[in-house]
């Protein structure tokens, strides 16, 4: 038999591999590894494709690539990976959008805001060139637990989809140009834990309904608007952390906010136009560190049972009809004659004492 026939009969497994020099091998495995890690689906495989359509939609809207967040939104990278952006670590689905202190980004919140459903904070802060309403497919985003929209310039009024919002604990559109009424509809928002809605220009009273927060201890800040009207006595109800309403134009009492019993730590009410005997108020004795009065049209005298209150750091009850002597002891004579001054006849330490 001649060589060709003997090949022919031998058995595949007689034959002997050509074997594949190690070095040969191991570069072929890393150009692969290296090819695969470059390509655009391993970059975003973490994203989830829905959620990385509306965040290049947003950016879209705005129509400004130059904002200082956007040059890492690119559509070849995982979007969990772009600034501002941040994903469940377990479903990679998008659960933070922030973007802060840019006057570079132009334009109103866009809506595809509202098809991001797992978000869990929102926030568009300091954004001066940030305007127009807030838009209704916030409404949308039923997992909200933080909703940060302040020092911007929003306008239009505070909108009353936000009882839809059941998870939310945190609402702050501060410092905008929001107009109109408060919407009475809030306090339904069950797990609400601080509402701010300071520096703008709301108008109309305080809803009656805010005494029915169901977290009695929810920060309430109202201040620098233009609020009017009498305190809703239902705020007896509630024992907030803390309550600001300074800058308005309420007139009437102010006890429901008072109580010795009350873990309240702030109250601030003062440039109003309240009238109301403060030597029947009892303040919170535990928790108060701030309360500040002035600028009202409060008289009688300063109840000595202020003296309890052992953690006062700021107080005010200058620029009233206050008359009496300041009781002496506690922190009261801790704090200078500005405190006291421009009252009716107010007297003692630290001011002139009383003849």
């Amino acid at each position: 038999m001649g060589p060709i026939n003997r090949f022919h009969n031998l058995h595949f497994s007689q034959l002997n591999p050509i074997p594949t020099p190690p070095k040969m091998e191991t570069t072929f495995n890393l150009c692969f590894l290296s090819l695969l890690l470059l390509s655009p689906f391993a970059l975003s495989e973490l994203c989830n494709p829905s959620d990385k359509k509306a965040l290049l939609q947003i950016k879209k809207d705005f129509n400004n690539s130059n904002a200082a967040v956007f040059p890492s939104w690119n559509p070849d990278m995982d979007c969990c990976d772009w600034n501002g952006i941040q994903c469940d670590p377990n479903t990679n689905r998008v659960n933070s959008l922030t973007i802060i202190t840019d006057d570079r980004l132009s334009g109103q919140i866009p809506p595809a805001v509202g098809d991001l459903p797992y978000l869990q904070t929102l926030e568009f802060h300091k954004l001066p060139k940030l305007t127009g309403p807030i838009p209704p497919t916030i409404a949308k985003l039923t997992n909200l637990k933080e909703l940060y929209l302040s020092w911007n310039n929003l306008s239009g009024p505070v909108p009353d989809f936000f009882p839809q919002l059941t998870s939310l604990e945190f609402l702050d559109l501060s410092f905008n140009n929001l107009s109109g009424q408060i919407p009475s509809s809030l306090s339904q928002m069950p797990n609400l834990v601080s509402l701010r809605l300071d520096w703008n220009r709301l108008t109309g009273p305080i809803p009656d309904s805010f005494g029915y927060f169901k977290q009695k201890s929810i920060g309430l800040r109202l201040d620098h608007n233009q609020l009017s009207g009498r305190i809703p006595a239902s705020l007896a109800q509630l024992e907030p952390e803390r309550i600001n309403l300074s800058r308005n134009k309420l007139v009437g009492d102010a006890y429901m906010l008072f109580g010795a019993n009350k873990t309240t730590q702030q109250i601030d009410i003062s440039r109003n136009m309240l009238s109301f005997d403060v030597s029947k108020a009892e303040f919170p004795t535990s928790n108060l560190i701030l309360l500040d009065l002035n600028h009202n049209q409060i008289y009688g005298s300063i109840p000595q049972q202020i003296i309890a209150v052992d953690f006062l750091q700021i107080f005010n009850v200058s620029y009233n009809r206050l008359c009496g002597e300041i009781p002496q002891g506690g922190r009261l004579q801790r704090f200078d004659n500005t405190t006291y001054f421009h009252n009716k006849c107010l007297c003692g330490s630290p001011l002139p004492s009383c003849k």
